[in-house]
C-alpha cells in the first residue's frame, strides 16, 4: 500500500497537499499553529515558543490547554492512513516532514547546490538552480497567518535568504554575459529595496557593460542621495570603488569573470517528449549520485528507468567536466564485447591490441565523468565485473545504471523505480490532474487526441484507467494513443477483458506490474491489424534502429508486400510502437526495448525468427559488400557514416553468424568487407575487427580459399597496425600456405600486397616498392578499386621513405591525383598526407606542413580517428624540418598523447619509428634536455591536439 505523502508550502500563502490534493485549513489558529511548527520542521518546538507565535504577547488564560486543543484539531485535519505527522514531546511538539516535502527546505537545498555548481565553474547550472529555487516563492510568507511574531521575526529572515539568492543569480548571469538581460530585474529590485547597496552595484555594472556609462553614473548619484536622506550615510566601499572604476573606464570592468572552464559535452540524447513527474525520485537520484559512485535504477520493463536515468544524468552533468555519456547495452548480443561497446559509446579512439577494459581504464583514470549504462539486465554479471574494475581504477567516475536486477558491485546503491503516482478512488478534476499518471496520460493524448479533456463526466474513468494500468508509463503511453478513437470508458472495458484473460492463464503469471504491462502490450498488439502485428514482430530483429530500406528488404511476408511496408511502419509509429527520427538523411525507426522483446517473442511463436535473422544477416552482408566494392569513390564518406550508424545491426548480424543457426561464412565475409572499407580504423575499433575476423576464421575451415586467404591477410594487416608483429606474422603465414596451395589468382594477388606491406613496414626493405606496384596493378585489373587505392597509398609511402627524390615526388603526386579523380573524401585526405610526406622527405618542408594541415582539416571534418594520429605526428616532423624546434616538441607531445590514447605502437612500424626517433634526436639537441621536456609536456597536456597542429604558431 502506498504511504500517504504531505507537501507543505510556506514561501507564500500557507498550503498543504496530501498526495497532491489540497488540504483545507479553515481555522485561523490551525494555520498559525502549522506555520509555527513548519518553521522549525523536524525539530521540537517548545510549548512557550508556540504560545508566543500563536498569541504574540497576549496569551489567554489556560494557553497550554488551548494549545493542546489546537494540536488535536490540527492532527484531525491532517489525518492520513499512515497517521498524523505531529508528535508530542515532553517539552513541546514536532512535525515530521519528509525530505524536501517543505518548499523552504527545497529552496535551501537548491541554493546550496547552486553554490556548489558555481564553485565548480558550472555557471549555467548555478543560474538554472537559483532560478528554480526562486520560482518556489509564491508571495509574502505568513501574509495569511494570524501571527504578528512570525511576520516580524521569521518573515524578514526568510526574505533575506530570497534576496541573497537573487544576488547570487545575478552574479551567475553576469558570468554568462547576460548583462542586458538582468537590467529589468535589477530595476525592480532597486525600486523595491532602495537601501540595499548590492543591488545598486549590480545595476551599475550591468548598465556599464551594456554600454550605458552615463546611466551607470546616474545610478550612483541616485543611491548616494537616498542613503544620505534616509540614513545620513555615504555609499559603502563597494559602491564607491565601482563608481571610481566607471569614471576612469577601468578596462577590467568590461570583462566578465570567466564562466565555465573547458568542458566536454557528452552524448546524452535530447528529449523528444515532455518529462512528467518523478520530482522526488529525481532529487533522490541526484543526492545518491552526490554520495555514491554506482547507482542502479531497478524495476520492471516499461516503468521508466531509462527516461529517469537520462533526465537525472542531464541534470547532474554540470558536476562532470568530462561530460555525461550514455552506453545503451540493449543491442549488445556478445557479452565479450561489453567493454568495446562502452568504449565506442565514450568515443575512445583505440587501435591497439590491448584488452578493452584496459583501454577504458586508461581513458577514465584522470577524468571526472558520469557514465549511464542502460539496459544491463541481459549482461548483468559482465557489467558488474566491468563497473567494479572501472570504479576501482578511476576515482572521478560515477556510474548510473538501469537494470531489472542489481549489478552486485561493492558500494552499489539500488534505487527501485516505482510506477507513477495514481489518483485515489475519487477526486475533483483539478486534484486528479496533479497525479503523475494522469498528467502523463493527458500529455501523451494531446498528440493524437487533441480534443480529449478530463471533465466531470470522464474523471472517474480516467482515474480508474490510470489505476488499472498501475501507473506504468509505457502502459499509459500505449493506452493514450487510443484516446483518439475510444473513450476512457471503452478502453477500460477492453482492458478489463484482457486482464481477466491473463488472470485465468497459468502460463502468464508473474509480478503484478509485469502482468499489467504484458496485458496492455497484448491489448495494443490485438488492436493492430494482421499486417501491423506481422511487421511488429519482423522489425524486432533489428538492433539499435533501422531505416525503410532495411525493413523493406528483411520484413516482407505473405501478409505484407514490400511496397506496403512504408504504410505499415507509419501505422506502427502512429500507435507508438515505433518512434521515428527524421533529422538525418534517412528516417530512422526505433522500438523501445520492452516492445522489441515482445516482438521477438511473437516472432518465435510464428516460427519466423531464424528465417528473418538470416534475411537480416544477408541484408547487412550485402550492405558491407557494396560498401567495400564502392570504396575509394565519391560516396565513401557517406558509406562510412552509414556503417557507423548501423553498428548495432552489424554486431547483431555477426553474432548470429557465429551461433549454431547462423552462417559463419557469411560472418567472415561481413568482417572482411568491414575491414576493406576501413570501418574498424575509421571508428577506432581495430580490436573488435580482430575479434570478429579471428572468431569467424575459426568457424570456417571449409570456406572458399580466396575468402579465407583474404580474411587472414586482413587479420594480419589489423594486428600489424596494432603493433602485434608476432600475431601478424602468424596470420600472414597461414594466408601464404592457404593461398599458395589453392593457386587462386585473387588470393595470390592479396599475398603479393601483404608481402609488400611487410617488406615496407616491418623490414624497411626497398623491395616493397615493386611488390606494392604489382599488387596495385593486379587489383586494378580485377576491378577492385578500393584495394588498388590502398596499394597505391602504401606504394607512395614506401617510395617516399625508401626511394629516390624524383620517383618519390612523382608517386606522391600520382597518389593524390588518383584520390582526387575518384572524388573520394577519405582517400583524398590521405592523398594529401602522402604528398606531404613526399615533400617532407624530398622537397619543401614548409609546403609539407600546408599539405598535412589540409589533410588534418579534412580528416577532422569526416570524423577519421585513425588519420589524425598520423597527421599530428607528421606535422611534428615537418615543423622540426622548418627549424621551429619549440613548436615541434609541443607537437611531439601532442602526438604522443594521441598515440597513447589510441594504443598505436610505433615500434612495430619501422620506417615511421625511425623517422620519429631521428626527429626527436634533432629537436632534443636543438632545444636542450630541459627545454625539450617542458615543451613536450606542454603539448602532451593540450586538451585538443588537433587545434595545436592546425595552428600556424605555437
Amino acid at each position: 500500500m502506498k504511504i500517504a505523502e504531505f507537501e507543505y508550502r510556506l514561501l507564500g500563502p500557507l498550503e498543504v497537499l496530501l498526495d497532491g490534493r489540497p488540504v483545507a485549513l479553515r481555522a485561523a489558529k490551525q494555520r498559525a499553529l502549522l506555520a509555527a511548527l513548519l518553521v522549525d520542521a523536524n525539530k521540537v518546538v517548545a510549548t512557550d515558543t508556540l504560545i508566543g507565535r500563536l498569541w504574540d504577547d497576549e496569551p489567554p488564560d489556560g494557553a497550554r490547554n488551548a494549545l493542546q486543543n489546537y494540536v488535536l484539531r490540527l492532527r484531525r485535519t491532517l489525518g492520513a492512513p499512515a497517521g498524523t505527522p505531529i508528535r508530542t514531546r515532553p517539552d513541546g511538539y514536532v512535525i515530521d516532514v519528509r525530505e524536501e516535502a517543505l518548499d523552504l527546505h527545497r529552496f535551501d537545498a537548491l541554493v546550496a547546490r547552486a553554490r556548489a555548481a558555481a564553485a565548480a565553474k558550472a555557471t549555467e547550472r548555478a543560474s538554472a538552480l537559483l532560478g528554480e529555487a526562486l520560482a518556489l516563492w509564491r508571495g509574502e510568507p505568513f501574509a495569511d497567518v494570524p501571527s504578528q511574531r512570525l511576520r516580524l521575526e521569521i518573515a524578514p529572515a526568510l526574505d533575506e535568504r530570497r534576496l541573497t539568492a537573487l544576488e547570487l543569480r545575478t552574479e551567475a548571469d553576469f558570468r554568462l554575459g547576460r548583462h542586458a538581460d538582468v537590467l529589468p530585474r535589477l530595476s525592480e529590485l532597486t525600486a523595491s529595496h532602495p537601501l540595499r547597496e548590492r543591488f545598486w552595484a549590480q545595476r551599475m555594472l550591468a548598465l556599464y557593460r551594456s554600454g550605458r556609462q552615463g546611466e551607470a553614473l546616474d545610478c550612483y548619484r541616485t543611491v548616494s542621495a537616498l542613503l544620505l536622506d534616509e540614513l545620513g550615510v555615504d555609499p559603502g566601499a563597494e559602491l564607491w570603488q565601482l563608481h571610481q572604476r566607471v569614471l576612469t573606464a577601468d578596462p577590467s570592468l568590461t570583462v566578465s569573470q570567466s564562466a565555465d572552464g573547458p568542458r566536454t559535452q557528452g552524448n546524452l540524447p535530447a528529449e523528444t517528449t515532455t518529462f512528467i513527474g518523478r520530482e522526488s525520485l529525481l532529487r533522490t537520484t541526484a543526492k545518491l549520485l552526490d554520495n555514491a559512485r554506482l547507482v542502479t535504477l531497478t524495476g520492471p520493463g516499461g516503468v521508466g528507468k531509462t527516461r529517469l536515468a537520462l533526465r537525472a544524468a542531464a541534470e547532474a552533468s554540470w558536476a562532470f567536466p568530462h561530460g555525461a555519456w550514455l552506453a545503451d547495452l540493449a543491442p549488445l548480443t556478445e557479452p565479450k564485447l561489453l567493454d568495446r561497446a562502452v568504449a565506442d559509446a565514450l568515443g575512445i579512439p583505440d587501435q591497439s591490441s590491448r584488452h578493452g577494459t584496459e583501454v577504458l581504464v586508461e581513458h577514465l583514470r584522470e577524468r571526472r565523468l558520469l557514465l549511464v549504462l542502460d539496459n544491463c539486465e541481459h549482461v548483468a554479471e559482465e557489467a558488474g565485473h566491468l563497473v567494479g574494475t572501472l570504479l576501482r581504477s578511476a576515482p572521478g567516475l560515477r556510474v548510473l545504471a538501469t537494470s531489472r536486477q542489481g549489478l552486485r558491485v561493492a558500494g552499489e546503491y539500488l534505487l527501485p523505480v516505482p510506477p507513477l503516482a495514481v489518483p485515489q478512488d475519487r477526486g475533483a478534476p483539478t486534484a486528479l490532474t496533479r497525479c503523475e499518471a494522469v498528467r502523463l496520460l493527458a500529455d501523451r493524448a494531446e498528440a493524437c487526441a487533441p480534443y480529449f479533456r478530463i471533465t466531470a463526466r470522464n474523471q472517474e474513468a480516467v482515474g480508474r484507467l490510470c489505476r488499472r494500468l498501475d501507473g506504468i508509463p509505457l502502459a499509459i503511453e500505449l493506452a493514450a494513443v487510443r484516446l483518439g478513437t475510444l473513450s476512457a470508458e471503452e478502453i477500460l472495458e477492453r482492458l478489463d477483458d484482457r486482464f481477466r484473460l491473463l488472470s485465468g492463464s497459468g502460463a502468464r503469471t508473474g509480478p503484478r506490474h509485469q502482468r499489467t504491462l504484458r496485458g496492455v502490450v497484448d491489448w495494443s498488439h490485438d488492436l493492430c491489424d494482421e499486417r501491423e502485428r506481422s511487421l511488429w514482430a519482423g522489425v524486432s530483429v533489428f538492433a539499435g534502429g533501422f531505416d525503410l530500406a532495411a525493413a523493406e528488404a528483411v520484413c516482407p511476408d505473405e501478409d505484407t508486400a514490400r511496397e506496403d511496408i512504408v504504410d505499415v511502419l507509419a501505422a506502427l509509429a502512429h500507435k507508438s510502437v515505433l518512434t521515428v527520427d527524421t533529422t538525418g538523411p534517412r528516417a530512422r525507426y526505433r522500438m523501445l526495448e520492452t516492445l522489441r522483446q515482445y516482438g521477438q517473442d511473437r516472432l518465435r511463436e510464428r516460427g519466423r525468427d531464424v528465417a528473418l535473422r538470416r534475411r537480416h544477416c544477408a541484408y547487412y552482408a550485402d550492405m558491407t559488400a557494396r560498401a567495400a566494392a564502392r570504396w575509394c569513390g565519391p560516396d565513401e564518406v557517406a558509406w562510412l557514416a552509414r556503417l557507423r550508424l548501423e553498428s548495432p545491426n552489424l554486431r547483431a548480424a555477426l553474432d548470429f553468424c557465429v551461433t549454431g543457426q547462423g552462417d559463419a561464412t557469411a560472418g567472415l565475409a561481413i568482417a572482411g568487407s568491414l575491414t576493406r572499407t576501413r570501418y574498424w580504423f575509421f571508428s577506432s575499433s581495430l580490436g573488435e575487427g580482430r575479434h570478429w575476423l579471428t572468431r569467424t576464421l575459426a568457424l570456417t575451415p571449409q570456406a572458399p580459399a580466396a575468402l579465407r586467404t583474404g580474411a587472414l591477410a586482413l587479420a594480419a594487416w589489423i594486428t600489424l597496425c596494432q603493433g602485434d608483429q608476432p600475431a601478424a606474422e602468424r596470420f600472414l603465414a597461414d594466408a601464404v600456405r592457404l593461398g599458395q596451395d589453392s593457386g587462386d589468382e585473387a588470393a595470390l594477388g592479396v599475398l603479393t600486397y601483404m608481402d609488400g606491406v611487410f617488406a615496407f613496414l616491418i623490414h624497411a626493405d626497398v623491395r616493397a616498392i615493386p611488390l606494392l606496384a604489382r599488387a596495385r596493378d593486379g587489383f586494378r585489373s580485377a576491378g577492385q578499386t578500393g584495394d588498388a587505392h590502398m596499394a597505391t597509398m602504401l606504394w607512395s609511402m614506401a617510395t617516399s621513405f625508401l626511394g629516390e627524390r624524383g620517383p618519390a615526388l612523382a608517386a606522391g603526386h600520382e597518389y593524390v591525383t588518383e584520390a582526387e579523380a575518384h572524388g573520394a573524401g577519405w582517400a583524398h585526405s590521405w592523398g594529401l598526407w602522402g604528398m606531404g610526406l613526399a615533400e617532407l622527405r624530398h622537397g619543401d618542408p614548409r609546403h609539407a606542413t600546408e599539405l598535412f594541415r589540409d589533410s588534418l582539416r579534412r580528416q577532422r571534418a569526416i570524423g577519421d580517428r585513425w588519420g589524425t594520429v598520423w597527421g599530428v605526428e607528421a606535422m611534428a616532423w615537418a615543423v622540426a624540418a622548418t627549424g621551429d624546434h619549440g613548436r615541434a616538441a609541443r607537437l611531439m607531445g601532442a602526438a604522443a598523447r594521441l598515440l597513447r590514447t589510441t594504443g598505436v605502437a610505433l615500434t612495430g612500424l619501422r620506417p615511421l619509428h625511425d623517422v620519429h626517433a631521428e626527429v626527436e634526436r634533432v629537436v632534443r639537441g636543438a632545444l636542450g634536455e630541459r627545454a625539450y621536456a617542458a615543451a613536450f609536456a606542454e603539448g602532451e597536456g593540450v586538451r585538443d591536439p588537433m587545434r595545436l597542429a592546425l595552428g600556424r604558431s605555437g
